[in-house]
């Protein structure tokens, strides 16, 4: 064959590679899609049955119920909840896979001032430090995922440093190669045996007691995914009991400060 017909069949198979992908995509948007619709409806439907007939069960039961028997019922009232937070933690995970994202120039600090303000008044007790650099770049995203991202993240390291007397948050970045900027949020809290810190962006994936730190175990499944959606990559790093360090990249915006 000669150069010539080798050059001819580049296009064709260029786009006969373009139109497989292509059709990979569509096959799994629609299994997304089927996985949603079960999650949203299909699983929901016989767990509003079960709390329902428990609630029959403890009005039939009346004002003299054994309170063993009524501590059982709470028991299983509280399953059927946790159980309702996690098919619906589920649901979004798999909204946020199929999002179309609204790609647009997002200013970091000030979307991490409205993060902020909304934590702070949950919490406005709290002994709180920040530590935050006063040049967050502009990065290029979809504003409505990033402030779901950054809040999730400043969320998990307030809470996993709930224990400290005085909390410190820290956000800085640098600038990375491919025009990408590395953004690190790092708390004084808790932390983890690293060994296990590959776990930790799993689905429903905890390193410490339900009890001691409450949450599905989905902050960070879900920050993982809004991250790989915007063409980066994420990580932990922590020791017990000296805080963690979670790094993130993002596109950095066309023209961004140096």
């Amino acid at each position: 064959m000669e150069a010539s017909d080798q050059v001819s069949q580049w296009p064709q198979e260029a786009n006969a590679q373009i139109a497989r992908l292509q059709a990979e995509l569509a096959h799994s948007r629609l299994a997304l899609d089927d996985f949603r619709r079960t999650v949203s409806h299909d699983l929901r439907a016989p767990l509003r049955h079960i709390g329902a007939y428990l609630q029959i069960i403890r009005e039939d039961l009346g004002a003299a119920a054994d309170p063993s028997l009524l501590s059982h019922l709470e028991t299983a009232r509280s399953a059927a909840d946790q159980l309702q937070a996690m098919i619906d933690g589920l649901a979004e995970l798999a909204q946020l896979a199929g999002a179309e994202l609204q790609w647009a120039d997002v200013d970091l600090q000030a979307l991490l001032r409205q993060a902020r303000g909304q934590l702070d008044a949950m919490a406005p007790a709290r002994s709180l430090v920040w530590h935050v650099a006063p040049d967050l770049p502009v990065v290029r995203g979809d504003a409505v995922l990033l402030m779901r991202l950054l809040t999730a993240l400043l969320d998990n390291a307030l809470k996993f440093s709930r224990h400290q007397p005085t909390a410190a948050i820290t956000v800085d970045w640098t600038r990375e190669a491919n025009g990408m900027c590395g953004l690190r949020i790092a708390d004084n809290g808790a932390g983890f045996d690293p060994r296990w810190g590959g776990k930790l962006f799993g689905v429903f994936q905890r390193l410490h007691s339900a009890r001691d730190y409450p949450g599905l175990g989905l902050g960070l499944a879900m920050a993982r995914a809004i991250v790989e959606r915007h063409g980066g990559s994420i990580r932990a790093t922590a020791a017990v009991g000296q805080g963690c360090t979670v790094s993130l990249t993002l596109p950095l915006a066309q023209g961004a400060a140096p």
